[in-house]
């Protein structure tokens, strides 16, 4: 603990070295055309006009697959090796990439009509700073793609422990470190009600439980694994579910007129 009676938590520098799926080509673009058909949705011919940055953009796939729709798209992270993959394979002069730091974003105030912000939260050391810098570069009117991981799941998704997320810190740190996996675990995970209180200076879309009961219309169907009769189940009882969903996708309105 710090000072202030915080855990102190640093920066995942390297991450795509640790998660090596940040360079999964196919489960990327599938992420990819969900965030484009629920930002259609939202926005419909005036997408084609957007200036969308992307906060955490580690290999540049899904950034690669919105830039034909938008007017840019510019993808910032820490990340340098994740970068150099990106700038590799950006493809035509709307993508850029750039070096920066989620809590201090290299843009000017209201200078964005998109943020893409996925699964990020949990890693960087202060997320309530970063959703800050959000509201900042983000013009009156503007939209967050917002989809994060609930501490309340029963997997963890990036090292695959069952309720490692929901475990009191101690006792994660002390799992990881007997499993042999690392050191210590970084990732901090929100429950729904801090989801909510960390997204408190945005209007809230929630698209969550669209997002799994209409799955052809969204492209959402590799949300719903398994038998068909549990994706039926699945999609039935989602409601009574929603605070034990593991990923909830919103998209946050910077309320103002918009330009």
């Amino acid at each position: 603990m710090n000072a202030s009676g915080r855990e102190p938590r640093g920066y995942q520098n390297a991450f795509s070295d640790l998660v090596p799926g940040v360079f999964d080509r196919a489960s990327r673009e599938r992420k990819a055309v969900t965030a484009l058909r629920v930002l259609e949705d939202r926005l419909g011919p005036r997408l084609a006009d957007c200036r969308v940055v992307d906060v955490g953009a580690s290999s540049g796939i899904i950034d690669a697959r919105l830039a034909p729709h938008v007017r840019e798209v510019v993808g910032i992270d820490i990340d340098e090796k994740a970068l150099r993959f990106a700038r590799e394979r950006a493809p035509g002069d709307r993508l850029r990439f750039a070096c920066g730091d989620a809590m201090s974003l290299p843009l000017a105030d209201a200078s964005v009509d998109v943020v893409f912000c996925a699964h990020v939260y949990e890693h960087v050391p202060d997320a309530e700073r970063m959703m800050a810098e959000i509201h900042r570069v983000l013009r009156p009117g503007g939209y967050c793609y917002f989809a994060a991981g609930n501490r309340f799941q029963l997997v963890e998704p990036h090292y695959r422990i069952p309720l490692l997320s929901a475990m009191p810190r101690w006792l994660a740190h002390r799992v990881i470190r007997r499993l042999g996996v690392a050191d210590h675990y970084h990732e901090l995970h929100l429950s729904l009600f801090g989801l909510k209180r960390l997204t408190r200076r945005f209007r809230r879309h929630d698209y969550t439980l669209r997002l799994i009961r209409d799955h052809r219309a969204y492209a959402t169907t590799y949300l719903l694994p398994g038998a068909r009769w549990k994706r039926a189940l699945i999609r039935r009882f989602a409601g009574l579910l929603y605070p034990l969903i593991p990923t909830y996708i919103w998209l946050l309105e910077k309320e103002g007129p918009s330009p």
